[in-house]
């Protein structure tokens, strides 16, 4: 990070537990992938299961690597004076958890 002048360490600071809040939200996901794979049983259907474990892993690994691209493109706003980058990211997080929840309640009903 050469390029422009040392922010404000603060602001360094707050980019950084950004960065880390998102990381703990990728680890949650992969969690959850796991967890469902692992112990959702015969609650689920083994085809229904296996899509949304994939895909929660699959948001996990994705959510970590926008989590430093983020990180990195806001510090270098940060030195260069620059506006920081928008949450583009924030919305389909959402709908994707709020989705993978409703797919899971409707799976449950539907098998019991």
């Amino acid at each position: 990070m050469a390029s422009g002048a040392d922010p404000d360490p603060r602001f360094t600071f707050a980019n950084e537990r950004t960065f880390l809040a998102w990381i703990r939200t990728s680890l949650a996901l992969l969690a959850a992938g796991v967890g469902l794979e692992a112990f959702a049983g015969e609650a689920l259907t083994p085809s229904l299961r296996h899509v949304l474990a994939s895909g929660l892993l699959v948001a996990g690994a994705s959510l970590a690597l926008t989590a430093f691209s983020r990180w990195l493109r806001s510090e270098r706003a940060l030195r260069e004076g620059r506006s920081l980058p928008g949450l583009g990211v924030a919305p389909v997080l959402a709908v994707g958890v709020a989705l993978c929840g409703l797919a899971v309640v409707i799976g449950l009903v539907v098998a019991s």
